[in-house]
């Protein structure tokens, strides 16, 4: 299928080979801190594919440095995870936090503006802690490059692995591809998406709260707007995969009733506005519903870490 990737199967980790390979990755002496990399963690979901993302960024073998914040919530204000020392121990910094929901906001967003907040360089990259990445060293040192350039967003193409190859995920993953060249190319649209692309931390802080970002696909849009300069490269070395693990492709139904919401999804939140996240229907999203037992943040009075 379009873009989609078969992967080796997933071997145990060796946390104490992933600890000294990710000294390759982090910032040194002899490395400057060239980005701070974000990634949200659902405590519920992906504490162990986390891993996998790590593994990948540390085989980075470029002259960089790169921080790595890890933002682990959607748990138990009472109960800690414990895989936050395990990330701690492999030199990562962890913010963890329950619960990081707002009303109206793509909840990987908020995460991202948190860990954007709290970053110590101005380069942030962002990843999906389920994505996996094909070429650490390919892509970090271009992110970087497009930094150094000027950009204020740059993104690259995204694919899948670990989807089901049946007749209404390829007419699924054909729509996605189609719709991201139609809005890139012709619409000139920024296509960004939350399991890769990098932005300059002000530019994203600034445009969030200014009410114009309550996704993802918001942020492309936003800062070129705002006069700043966006890159995309579709380079096969430069391609990040997203896991397709949630598109079951059970029935044509329901993929008419998916391609029908992300059509009206993108109508809602694509157009350029100061109130963002009261047009974007987040609550009544049907693909990732808010949790019944999370506390949803008001987005003017949240009380969450910066």
């Amino acid at each position: 299928m379009l873009y989609t990737y078969d992967l080796p199967a997933d071997e145990n980790i060796d946390l104490d080979q992933l600890r000294g390979d990710l000294a390759a990755l982090l910032p040194y002496d002899d490395r400057p801190l060239a980005a701070s990399i974000v990634i949200p963690v659902n405590a519920k979901g992906d504490q162990e594919n986390v891993l996998r993302v790590l593994q990948d960024l540390a085989t980075y073998r470029g002259r960089r440095g790169f921080e790595v914040l890890l933002i682990v919530n959607n748990y138990a204000p009472d109960t800690i995870p414990e895989m936050v020392e395990t990330y701690k121990s492999l030199g990562v910094r962890v913010l963890a936090i329950p619960s990081v929901r707002r009303h109206g906001e793509a909840v990987a967003l908020s995460a991202r503006l948190i860990g954007t907040r709290n970053a110590n360089t101005e380069n942030i990259i962002h990843f999906d802690a389920d994505c996996r990445i094909l070429n650490a060293t390919a892509l970090l040192d271009w992110y970087a490059d497009q930094f150094a350039k000027g950009a204020k967003v740059a993104y690259t193409q995204v694919g899948f692995y670990d989807l089901r190859r049946n007749w209404p995920n390829r007419v699924r993953t054909l729509c996605h591809f189609l719709a991201r060249w139609f809005k890139r190319a012709v619409m000139r649209i920024p296509t960004t998406r939350g399991s890769n692309y990098a932005v300059d931390r002000m530019a994203l802080i600034s445009g969030y709260d200014a009410g114009m970002i309550a996704d993802e696909l918001n942020v492309g849009p936003t800062i070129k707007a705002n006069g700043g300069k966006t890159v995309f490269s579709s380079a096969r070395e430069l391609f990040v995969l997203t896991s397709g693990r949630m598109f079951t492709g059970r029935s044509w139904i329901r993929l008419f009733q998916y391609l029908r919401y992300r059509l009206r999804y993108n109508l809602r939140v694509i157009p350029l506005r100061t109130d963002a996240a009261s047009h974007s229907g987040r609550e009544r999203d049907p693909e990732r519903r808010y949790a019944d037992n999370q506390q949803i943040h008001d987005r003017q009075s949240a009380t969450i870490p910066k």
